[in-house]
């Protein structure tokens, strides 16, 4: 048991580590936001269709039809989450993009109180207005150097946006259990190229330089890919709580790769709105309640 827990771990630190890079390689594939997911759909799509083949995953009978739809729907809504992410990187910075994001587990749970009647308590109450503090802290902070503006504000918009997708896209993705969660991820990323085919110039890419190629291979191979593999094989292995702490590694390494590759020092007001989004999120995902004490043992 502690054997497969270190594995876990070490399986759920790659992923959020494989995550929290994405951001460079967007912005230094020089290439326009909708080329850039659907190349990182269709490599994607390559790499999850072998996975699910070695995995056995690809035989008929399977997946029924409803749940085969509500993968497609999943899939719309987690790549309209990824084009949306992905403009606000330019926009806001990728830390700042990043860190606002991770108010997807307070959209989650309005979304299950609205559609699955799941109570929201007090505590997540709290925990919802230290996220909004956090929120204000960060939008007052667009006129800051190095930040402009109204495209400050813009990507602040944008990423809560794809927030907000990447809630839907958990909540349909509920109605799912029980299936495979790499054939998920191949039925989504297929449904990415579908969906962005008409508008991404497909053509374009054959006149840019290997590096371009090699950035979008990288998500698709690496981002997609092997991130799913990592992080499937993680929650399989790891307590609920310990997922959700590791999780943090993602937007902490945002954070850092924003600072080195591109130079982007938060303000800080920004650290602070930082801090209290990534505070909130981690005191709901792993239940704390405040006053609240353990009992003794």
């Amino acid at each position: 048991m502690e054997n497969q827990v270190r594995r876990g771990s070490l399986e759920m630190a790659g992923a959020m580590l494989i995550s929290g890079t994405i951001g460079w390689f967007v912005l230094v594939s020089g290439q326009p936001v909708l080329d850039v997911v659907f190349w990182r759909c269709a490599f994607g799509a390559v790499t999850l269709l072998a996975i699910c083949g070695l995995m056995g995953f690809l035989r008929p009978g399977l997946l029924s039809w409803p749940v085969f739809g509500w993968a497609v729907v999943s899939g719309v809504a987690i790549v309209g989450n990824w084009v949306l992410l992905f403009a606000a990187y330019s926009r806001a910075s990728i830390g700042i993009a990043t860190a606002v994001y991770n108010t997807q587990p307070f959209m989650l749970v309005g979304l299950g109180a609205l559609f699955l009647r799941e109570r929201i308590t007090l505590d997540k109450m709290m925990w919802l207005s230290l996220a909004f503090i956090g929120m204000l802290a960060i939008t007052q902070s667009h006129g800051a150097s190095g930040y402009g503006g109204h495209a400050y504000l813009a990507g602040i918009a944008l990423s809560l946006a794809a927030a907000f997708l990447y809630a839907i896209a958990a909540l349909l993705v509920k109605r799912l259990t029980g299936t495979p969660p790499h054939l998920i991820a191949l039925i989504q990323v297929c449904a990415g190229v579908l969906m962005l085919a008409p508008f991404a110039q497909v053509t374009a890419l054959a006149h840019q330089p290997p590096a371009a190629w090699m950035t979008l291979l990288a998500m698709g191979v690496v981002h997609t890919g092997l991130m799913y593999v990592l992080l499937y094989g993680a929650i399989q292995k790891l307590p609920t709580a310990l997922t959700g702490a590791l999780s943090f590694i993602y937007p902490i390494v945002a954070i850092i790769v924003d600072w080195v590759a591109f130079g982007h020092r938060l303000e800080w007001l920004q650290w602070f709105g930082v801090a209290a989004i990534l505070f909130a999120a981690a005191a709901m995902r792993q239940g704390w309640a405040p006053g609240r004490r353990r009992a003794l043992p």
